[in-house]
């Protein structure tokens, strides 16, 4: 049996998979899964079987420096330097934010392939460093495995050039500058899904609500992204944990000429600062302002849910219409408030939420009456990372 070991960087997490191949079957099975996540204070370390039991859970109070990656991942890897543990994988999987303009599809990780990542990290602070990071330290535990980069902006390459175009100068465009599009694994995850739920109506026009502490929406049509409110930055589009969402282009200009902000703290605002944390000055938590009797966290749920519907109205102008609508990722699976007040803003359209499949968390939430399928389908990146390892290590 075929083992591989799936790595995700997040700026305050590594979550990691194990799966385990058969070529006489050729399904990829998990085996295991788990994380080193910041959880307030402390660092927590879960590592679980393929059913969800815990083999091991610990909680260690955070560093004084924040979130350490090295320190996590030593932790995880610990996990697989047990003494009579028969640990060894055919090939290693990471999350790569961004691939700018060159890298359309997974690739094997090579020097040549690290320096051009390594140049993208302006484009994603937040992501891209942590990822690098990650990749570099596997390949110093594991240094004759194959490792792969699978790329968040590849999914969204499909889109017409009209979505992806900045009003800029050309000279400026051509470097680089222009829109991307971000959680494309999990869009190309939950694509792969829809034949299975909607049958025909999968080939539909059909609108993907990731949320989480990051947050976008994509608009599908025949299971291909035609258009994403992430932009040129995972910054652009919808209010977020930390992040401040869609945000006119003079407040930037205003902060760093009127409040003679540095560009360092107005990207730390931005990123870190604003958000459902910023408005409400209590958390960046979904469940805790869904909890709060605070008229500020009241305030912070308002307007993400404003963010949400009105730029879910602008995609469906563009698909020129809407079968479905799909949420997924951790506010989109566990706050059943949320999409609730989302699907009650779209009744206009014919949308009928059935409250009790709601609140239950299935995953067909609509009334037969509804003119919209809405369903809720958990996302599964480190799946999707495994089929595109398993792909290019079998190719070789």
């Amino acid at each position: 049996m075929t083992k591989l070991l799936i790595l995700n960087a997040g700026s305050s997490s590594i979550k990691f998979s194990v799966f385990e191949y058969s070529a006489e079957s050729e399904v990829l099975q998990l085996i295991l899964r788990g994380h080193a996540a910041q959880r307030g204070a402390s660092v927590e370390v879960l590592v679980q079987d393929d059913q969800g039991l815990p083999l091991v859970q610990s909680e260690q109070a955070l560093p004084n420096g924040g979130f350490d990656h090295d320190a996590a991942m030593a932790q995880l890897l610990s996990w697989f330097d047990q003494p009579n543990a028969a640990w060894t994988f055919a090939a290693i999987g990471h999350r790569v934010v961004h691939g700018g303009q060159h890298y359309l599809a997974p690739v094997q990780i090579t020097d040549s392939v690290l320096r051009d990542l390594d140049a993208l990290v302006p484009l994603a602070p937040l992501h891209q460093p942590h990822s690098l990071k990650v990749i570099r330290l596997a390949q110093a535990r594991w240094p004759s495995v194959i490792q792969v980069a699978c790329f968040d902006t590849a999914f969204h390459t499909t889109q017409p050039m009209v979505a992806l175009a900045c009003a800029l100068p050309r000279a400026i465009t051509t470097a680089g500058v222009r829109r991307y599009g971000f959680h494309g694994l999990s869009y190309e995850y939950i694509a792969s899904q829809l034949p299975r739920v909607l049958g025909e109506r999968a080939n539909g026009k059909v609108i993907v609500a990731h949320l989480g502490n990051g947050a976008s929406l994509c608009a599908l049509v025949n299971g291909k992204s035609i258009a994403s409110t992430m932009g040129f930055s995972a910054l652009d589009g919808l209010v977020m944990g930390t992040r401040c969402g869609s945000l006119d282009p003079g407040v930037v200009l205003y902060l760093l000429q009127e409040r003679q902000m540095s560009a360092q703290a107005v990207s730390d605002l931005l990123y870190n600062q604003s958000g459902l944390l910023g408005v409400s000055g209590i958390s960046s938590d979904m469940q805790v302002l869904l909890s709060s009797a605070e008229p500020l966290a009241a305030a912070a749920i308002d307007l993400f849910v404003y963010r949400i519907v009105c730029e879910m109205g602008a995609l469906i102008a563009a698909m020129g219409g809407v079968d479905a609508l799909v949420f997924t990722a951790g506010i989109g699976q566990h706050a059943a408030p949320i999409r609730e007040r989302i699907c009650q803003a779209y009744a206009w359209l014919g949308a009928a939420l059935d409250t009790t499949a709601n609140t239950q968390g299935q995953e067909q939430l609509h009334l037969p009456t509804s003119t919209l399928n809405i369903l809720m389908i958990p996302t599964d990146e480190e799946r999707m990372i495994g089929l595109h390892t398993l792909r290019i290590m079998l190719e070789r």
